[in-house]
Parts: structure tokens; C-alpha cells; sequence
């Protein structure tokens, strides 16, 4: 009973959550959202990272063997912490740094698609009813107040409407290419970090080489305890790094196949609104 009623709060939850995005937030509004929670997201990290430093630096050791034995205290949160701190907090932080600041980039790409998305055939079924009616004025303050691209290029086609036809649709692909790079914005910044988090983990496995050959240089043997250290940042950089670069490409994927899905909407809907501009032009000269 319980398990269903918090499963009915979580989803009216997301419910209000979605209908204030939509109804209440600008883009440039949804771009500060976005911000401040990767702002708090930081700080919790930092937080974090220095409220378990003074635990673990000292007996980490003890904390692994603690983990090893298998007590009931020991969970997966825990031993990711005693990970980031063996794999050097401060050099996991800027690891951790980028999947945090790739993660806000989707997070306001996936958030500004979902509301670029609106039921465009109700639209165009509005706009023709509206032009057979010969509303022109309505029909083109319909698109305004309508979000999205393919509202957008309607609009364009309509504020044209006394032009040639072949006008009409050189202003259709005109700003539909503009649309189009304004669904791409921060792709680019995306990218740079699912390169830039496995890159600093190869980074990181260089300088856990190099402490593992400072080590036995400095002891004159190789034994396991000399070389686990630095061998054990190494792969744990490497790891890390891995890991954001996996989830960054997962989520860059989604943000391209819904960018994809929303071009070709607006090609299909900026093809019925030109055919629908003719047929008005058709009328009105019958007229």
C-alpha cells in the first residue's frame, strides 16, 4: 500500500514538474534551472569529497578490509567513495567535473526538445480552418503563440503569404536550416566532454605509471605492495573516466535521435503548410 502510494505522489510529482516547464519557463529560463543545479551539484560534490577526505585518507586500508569482510555496514555508495579517494580525489574531481557539466548540457538539450515538441497536425488543421475562413491575421498570431520550430516556420510562410509560392518556400528552408542549428545548440559542447572524461582517465593511467616506476625506484624491488598503488590509480582513473564518457555518448545519442525525429516533422509539416498557402492563393484568385 505504501509502495503504491508513494508511486502515485512520484508520478504527480513529475506530472506538475513537466506542466510548469511548459507552461512557465523560457528557454532562457530553463538555461538558469539548468545552471543552478549543476552549481548545487558541484558543491555537493565538493562537500562530499572533503567530508569523506578526513575519514579515508587515513584509514583506507582499513576501510577496504573492512569492506572485504563483507559487514552489513558496507554499501556500493561507500566503496565508490574509498574509489575516488584511491584514485586521487583531486584528479577524479575534474572527471567527475566533466560528467557533471555534460550532463547539465543534456539535461537543457533534452529539456528545450520536449518543449519544442507540440501537436503540429492540430496546428495546421487550426491554420487551414482559419485561411478558408480568410483569417489570415488570426491564423499567423495562432503560430506565434504556438512553441516550437515547425509553429516557427509556419509563421514565416504565413507573414509571406502575399508572395510567390516559390518565395514562400525559400523562406521555409531558409529558416528551417536556422531551426534546425537552433535544435543542435551545445552538441558541440556535448562532444567536447564525452572526448575530454576518457581522456583525462588515459591521463590518468600514465601518471599511475609513472608513480609505479617512482615507487620501485625508490624501494629497489618489485613487489606487490610497491607497485598496487600507483597500478591502482591508474585503473581507477581509467575507469572513471570510462564510465562519464559512457553515460555522456548514451545521452548525446537520445538528444540526436530526438533532434532527428523533430527535423523531419518540421520538413513533412513545412511541406503541408506551403500546400496549404497554395490552395488558399488558389481560392482567393477564384474568389
Amino acid at each position: 500500500m505504501s509502495y503504491l502510494m508513494c508511486k502515485i505522489e512520484t508520478e504527480t510529482g513529475i506530472k506538475k514538474i513537466k506542466d510548469f516547464f511548459q507552461h512557465n519557463l523560457s528557454v532562457r529560463q530553463i538555461r538558469r534551472v539548468v545552471l543552478l543545479g549543476f552549481i548545487f551539484s558541484c558543491c555537493s560534490v565538493s562537500l562530499s569529497g572533503q567530508d569523506t577526505l578526513p575519514e579515508l585518507t587515513a584509514p583506507v586500508e582499513g576501510s577496504i578490509d573492512h569492506l572485504q569482510t563483507g559487514s552489513d555496514d558496507s554499501s556500493l555508495h561507500q566503496t565508490i567513495k574509498i574509489k575516488f579517494i584511491e584514485g586521487s580525489a583531486l584528479f577524479m574531481s575534474f572527471i567527475a567535473l566533466a560528467l557533471i557539466t555534460g550532463l547539465a548540457f543534456c539535461l537543457e538539450r533534452i529539456i528545450y526538445l520536449n518543449l519544442s515538441q507540440v501537436n503540429t497536425k492540430k496546428l495546421l488543421s487550426d491554420i487551414e480552418k482559419q485561411l478558408e475562413n480568410n483569417n489570415v491575421e488570426t491564423a499567423k498570431d495562432m503560430a506565434r503563440n504556438t512553441r516550437g520550430p515547425v509553429a516557427s516556420v509556419c509563421y514565416q510562410a504565413l507573414d509571406r503569404i502575399e508572395e510567390t509560392p516559390d518565395m514562400i518556400d525559400k523562406s521555409i528552408t531558409s529558416y528551417g536550416s536556422v531551426q534546425a542549428g537552433l535544435l543542435e545548440k551545445n552538441l558541440s559542447w556535448i562532444s567536447l566532454f564525452i572526448a575530454i572524461a576518457p581522456a583525462l582517465g588515459f591521463l590518468g593511467t600514465i601518471l599511475g605509471m609513472i608513480r609505479t616506476f617512482d615507487d620501485i625506484q625508490q624501494f629497489g624491488d618489485i613487489n606487490p605492495t610497491v607497485v598496487s598503488a600507483g597500478m591502482k590509480f591508474a585503473l581507477i582513473t581509467t575507469v572513471g573516466g570510462l564510465i562519464a564518457a559512457i553515460i555522456l555518448q548514451v545521452f548525446y545519442n537520445y538528444i540526436l535521435t530526438k533532434i532527428e525525429g523533430i527535423v523531419n516533422q518540421m520538413e513533412d509539416d513545412s511541406i503541408r503548410i506551403l500546400d496549404i498557402i497554395i490552395r488558399y492563393k488558389k481560392h482567393s484568385n477564384q474568389s
